[in-house]
């Protein structure tokens, strides 16, 4: 799971945005749209990035298609030290 993070989070174009989102929803569940709002994001681009993210077990979605509320998964979680040293890395940049 670490090299997935670090593939998924730096080492693709995108790494910057699918860290924020990441970071977002550490704060709280959150929908698609509600971060598009609230990091200032297009809804596609995060969308996309959503979709990166749970095809990688990143994240999960709970609920229907369009409202479905994101947050990591468990296997995420118990990689969390790892996840902050990928933010870390991210803010120095």
């Amino acid at each position: 799971m670490e090299g997935v993070l670090w593939y998924v989070l730096t080492g693709t174009r995108g790494g910057t945005n699918r860290v924020r989102l990441l970071r977002a929803l550490d704060e709280r569940p959150r929908n698609a749209n509600q971060l598009a709002d609230d990091l200032d994001l297009d809804y596609k681009t995060v969308r996309h990035h959503l979709d990166v993210l749970v095809e990688n077990d990143v994240v999960k979605s709970s609920g229907d298609d369009y409202g479905a509320v994101y947050l990591p998964t468990e296997r995420t979680r118990s990689h969390w030290e790892t996840v902050t040293t990928i933010i870390e890395q991210v803010d120095e940049t």
